[in-house]
C-alpha cells in the first residue's frame, strides 16, 4: 500500500482512491493469494509461461496482477517475485508509460489491423528490459478474424515476448485461443477483506469511519474492490471525517437493514398496511423502488441461507449480527413459504427494471407476499401423508414434523377393511377377503393463488387424496417401502394352512404388515399348491400380466418377506410365497354388468368410505374444504 497522500492543492492533479491505493506487489494482492502464489512460485522455479490468461469479475485484481507480473519479470536485477518497486521501470509500469509493457483496450482494437500491427512489432526486441510484454484488457472484444491473425504468434512467440489477456467473459473467447494460455481465475473478493482493506485507506486518508459503514460500503461492492473503493471516495466525500452508515445510506439511496427486516416482519404478520407503510417511508427517505427489490432479494437470500441451517458467514446482504432475528423470521415464516417470496421479488425485480411504475408493481408484490397461503403448512402435510405419518398432528402454524411418541391407541393396529380371520371348516370355506381400493377424493377449498411460478406444495388450496392416479400409487408405494413394517404380534391365534384356509389364513396375515403391502398383495390371485419335492404348502400370487410395477413391488424383500414372516407367526411353520404372473386381466376375466340400482347403493357406500377416511378429514379440518368431486374406482 502506498502512503501517498491526497494533495490539498485543488487542482486537476488529484488521483482517485482507486488508483493511488493499487497493489504495487504480490504481497498487497488482496483477495488473490493463490494467483500471486502461484506467479511469484513460476518465476522463481523458471517456469513461467508464454501466454496468461487473467478471468473474473471487474475490480478484482486483474490487470494489477498483471502488471505486477510484469514488474517481477522485468525486473533489473532478473526476474523474481521479490523485485524493486522503485526502479525506473517498475515506476514506468504503475503509470502505465513503460516502452517495453505495452497495455492495449481490446475493447477499442479489436480489428484485424491492430493485430497486424501488433503482428508486426513483435519480433522487434525490447528497448531496455529482458521481456517485451502485451497486456490485452477485454480480450473478449476482438473480433474473430483478429483472434485468427493472432493464434500462430501467440502460440510460438519469439522468447522475448509475453502476453497477458485480462477479461471479465472468457466464454466469448475461442477455445483455440484458451487451450495456448494458463488460465487463472480470480474469485470475488470477501467481504471481510474487503473491509480490512478500507479500513487502511481511511487511516492513510486521516478520516475516521464506523464498522458498520465500512461493511455496508464492502457488501455494496459486490466482491469488487474496485467498486468498494470507489463508493468509499463518494461517501468519503459526502461526509464531514467521519464516516456513519446513516451517511451511507443517504449517499447511496438504499434502506438499512432494520427497515428492511421491519418490511420483512410486516409481511410476515400479513399485515399488508404495515407492509405499505414500510415501503412508503422508505421511499421517503430517498430509496428507489427498484433499489430495495434488489435489497429485499439480497435480505431474503440470506433468510433462505439461514432457513435451512447456515452460520452467519454464509449472509452475503445482512449483517451477521442480525443472525437470531432471521432465524426468528425464518422459524416463523417457514422454507417453502421463503422460496416463494424469493420467486416473487425476483420476478418482479424483471419488471420493475422495464417499467415506469416500480413503485406500483412493489407494492402489489408485497401484497400477494402478505397473501401468501402457508406453503410450509402444506409441504409438512404432503410430507406426512407420503411418510404415512398421522395427519392430524400437521397444523397450519407447525414448520417441520416433530418425531411424536405415539398414543396406546396409535400403537395398535389401524383396522382395514379386511375379513376378520376365523378358522373355516371344510364343509364352509371363508369367501375370499376383499378390501376396498385406496379412496380417491378431491377436497377443495377457497384461497388466495400465488402468482406465477408457483413453488412446491399445492397452493390452490386444493387437498387431494393420494393413490388417485398411478404417479401417486407410486411415490406412495416408495413410501412405504421406506417404512419398517409393524412387528408381527406374537399373541395371534395358531391356524393350519390348507386348500380351505388358505384364504382365511392370508387374510390375517394381511392384517399384520404394512397398509401398502396388503394392497399390493391383494391384487394378485390367491392360489394353495404343495412343493411336489417336499410336500410343503406353498401360497402363489397370481398377478396378471399387464400388472408388472405391483408384481415388481411384490418381489422386493420389504414386501414379500413382510408377508412371508407374518404367515409363519400364524401358521407356526415357515410359508413359501411364490409370485407368479399369469394372463392378462382381459383374457381371464369378463366384465360384470351391474344394475343401476346396485351402481347407486356402491356409490352411496364408497361416498361414506371416502368422507370417514382420516386423511380426507384431515384435509378438510385443515383447509376448510368439501368434496367436490369422487374418482371411480
Amino acid at each position: 500500500m502506498t502512503d501517498a497522500a491526497p494533495s490539498s492543492e485543488k487542482d486537476s492533479s488529484y488521483v482517485v482512491v482507486a488508483r493511488r491505493y493499487r497493489p504495487r506487489n504480490f504481497g498487497e494482492l488482496v483477495g488473490q493469494e493463490h494467483v500471486g502464489r502461484a506467479l511469484a512460485n513460476a518465476i522463481e522455479t523458471g517456469r513461467v509461461g508464454h501466454a496468461y490468461l487473467f478471468t473474473g469479475a471487474r475490480g478484482v485484481g486483474k490487470t494489477s496482477t498483471a502488471r505486477i507480473f510484469a514488474k517481477a519479470l522485468n525486473n533489473p536485477a532478473g526476474p523474481s517475485a521479490e523485485f524493486d518497486g522503485s526502479s525506473d521501470i517498475a515506476q514506468a509500469i504503475d503509470v502505465g508509460e513503460d516502452i517495453d509493457v505495452i497495455e492495449i483496450d481490446g475493447a477499442s482494437n479489436r480489428g484485424i489491423d491492430e493485430i497486424r500491427s501488433l503482428r508486426a512489432n513483435v519480433g522487434v526486441r525490447p528497448s531496455r528490459s529482458r521481456f517485451k510484454i502485451y497486456i490485452i484488457d477485454e480480450v473478449h472484444m476482438l473480433t474473430q478474424a483478429a483472434f485468427n491473425a493472432l493464434l500462430k504468434t501467440l502460440e510460438e512467440p519469439p522468447e522475448h515476448v509475453k502476453f497477458i489477456f485480462c477479461t471479465t467473459d472468457p466464454e466469448k473467447m475461442p477455445i483455440t485461443v484458451l487451450s495456448r494460455c494458463q488460465r487463472f481465475d480470480f474469485a470475488p473478493v470477501e467481504v471481510t477483506k474487503i473491509v480490512g482493506r478500507l479500513r487502511e485507506i481511511v487511516t492513510a486518508e486521516n478520516a475516521q469511519a464506523d464498522d458498520e459503514a465500512l461493511e455496508l460500503v464492502a457488501r455494496r461492492a459486490a466482491g469488487s474492490m474496485r467498486d468498494s473503493q470507489s463508493l468509499l471516495e463518494q461517501v468519503l466525500s459526502f461526509s464531514d471525517g467521519h464516516l456513519t452508515a446513516d451517511q451511507v445510506h443517504s449517499m447511496l439511496g438504499t434502506a438499512d437493514d432494520e427497515r428492511l427486516h421491519a418490511l420483512a416482519t410486516s409481511m410476515c404478520n400479513r399485515d399488508a398496511a404495515a407492509a405499505l407503510k414500510q415501503l412508503d417511508s422508505a421511499i421517503d427517505a430517498g430509496v428507489d423502488a427498484g433499489r430495495i427489490a434488489e435489497q429485499l432479494l439480497g435480505y431474503f437470500r440470506d433468510l433462505m441461507a439461514v432457513s435451512v441451517g447456515c452460520d452467519p458467514s454464509l449472509q452475503r446482504h445482512t449483517a451477521a449480527s442480525m443472525h437470531d432475528e432471521l432465524k426468528g423470521l425464518a422459524d416463523a415464516w417457514g422454507l417453502q413459504t421463503v422460496l416463494a417470496v424469493v420467486a416473487l421479488i425476483d420476478q418482479t425485480l424483471v419488471r420493475v427494471r422495464h417499467s415506469v411504475y416500480g413503485r406500483v408493481l412493489l407494492e402489489s408484490t408485497l401484497i400477494q407476499i402478505c397473501n401468501l397461503p402457508d406453503l410450509q403448512a402444506i409441504a409438512d402435510l404432503a410430507a406426512a401423508a407420503k411418510s404415512g405419518q398421522s395427519l392430524s398432528s400437521v397444523g397450519a402454524e407447525k414448520k417441520k414434523l416433530a418425531p411424536e411418541q405415539p398414543t396406546p391407541e396409535q400403537q395398535a393396529p389401524a383396522p382395514r377393511a379386511l375379513a376378520t380371520p376365523t378358522p373355516a371348516s371344510p364343509e364352509s370355506p371363508t369367501p375370499p377377503a376383499t378390501a376396498p381400493a385406496p379412496p380417491a377424493a378431491t377436497a377443495s377449498a377457497p384461497a388466495t393463488p400465488p402468482p406465477d411460478p408457483t413453488p412446491a406444495g399445492n397452493t390452490n388450496g386444493a387437498a387431494t387424496e393420494p393413490a388417485a392416479t398411478n404417479s401417486e400409487a407410486q411415490a406412495t408405494t416408495d413410501a412405504a417401502a421406506a417404512t419398517p413394517s409393524p412387528a408381527v404380534s406374537s399373541s395371534l391365534p395358531k391356524m393350519n394352512l390348507s386348500a380351505s384356509t388358505a384364504k382365511a389364513v392370508f387374510a390375517a396375515a394381511l392384517n399384520e404388515v404394512a397398509q401398502m403391502t396388503a394392497s399390493i398383495a391383494l391384487m394378485a390371485d390367491l392360489r394353495y399348491t404343495t412343493d411336489s419335492r417336499t410336500g410343503n404348502p406353498v401360497l402363489e400370487l397370481v398377478y396378471p400380466a399387464d400388472s408388472g410395477m405391483a408384481m415388481r413391488r411384490m418381489s422386493q424383500p420389504e414386501h414379500r418377506g413382510t408377508v412371508a414372516d407374518a404367515l409363519a407367526a400364524i401358521t407356526g411353520s415357515p410359508v413359501t410365497l411364490s409370485i407368479v404372473e399369469g394372463a392378462a386381466r382381459g383374457t381371464v376375466k369378463k366384465a360384470v354388468v351391474v344394475s343401476p340400482q346396485n351402481a347407486a347403493k356402491e356409490r352411496m357406500e364408497r361416498l361414506r368410505q371416502i368422507e370417514s377416511h382420516p386423511w380426507v378429514q384431515t384435509a378438510i379440518e385443515t383447509f376448510a374444504a368439501e368434496l367436490v368431486k369422487i374418482d371411480p374406482k
